[in-house]
């Protein structure tokens, strides 16, 4: 009795093992069938919200271009050059759409960038020591900006410890220039971790 079941079961097995091979085999000669509908429209969304997501890549990096060139104005004692900017920056700022991101994320964003916005105001109105102190809470919300959306760049967040009981602000460079005293302590501070 057991020879006979273990005998069917055997065949049993082999049937179903010859059934999913000779399945698979027959799929090749079939031509493939056209995409459907469905998956085309699909693929197309996809595309879309690579090109959303590329273009607002495109404007978190048109911040931080603003932000870096702020920073360089400062550490070149420039306020007219930084007034200019500041406004530039807010003007970048006030582009940038949150939509894409999760609700946590949008929500977040929609407040660093509310804020930010408003310190870069102040910088295009206010004399040279304002800015500095503007663009100390600009560079926090700009770094928690980066730390949502990402950079493709390799950034520094540099730290001078002298400057307002520690302050720190983002670089391109590895090379310490301090925008919150220019000419006075230009090489004040310290490459604090490098994002990317």
């Amino acid at each position: 009795m057991k020879t006979v079941t273990r005998t069917i079961g055997t065949m049993a097995l082999a049937v179903t093992m010859v059934l999913t091979v000779s399945c698979k085999d027959g799929n090749k000669n079939e031509p493939a069938a056209p995409m459907s509908n469905e998956m085309h429209q699909e693929s197309m969304d996809d595309k879309d919200d690579m090109a959303m997501s590329d273009n607002q890549d495109a404007k978190a990096e048109a911040i931080l271009n603003d932000y870096f060139n702020l920073k360089d104005a400062l550490v070149g004692d420039d306020n007219g050059k930084a007034k200019e900017l500041g406004n530039a920056l807010a003007q970048s700022l006030k582009s940038f759409d949150a939509s894409n991101y999760s609700d946590n994320e949008k929500s977040e964003l929609n407040d660093i960038i509310e804020d930010a916005t408003e310190h870069a105001e102040h910088i295009s109105e206010s004399d040279i020591k304002h800015q500095r102190e503007h663009f100390k809470i600009l560079s926090k919300d700009v770094t928690d900006m980066v730390a949502i959306t990402g950079t493709q760049a390799k950034l520094y967040e540099q730290f001078c410890p002298m400057y307002d009981g520690g302050t720190a602000w983002l670089s391109k460079e590895e090379n310490v220039l301090n925008p919150y005293y220019g000419s006075q302590m230009l090489r004040c501070g310290k490459v604090q971790r490098e994002i990317n």
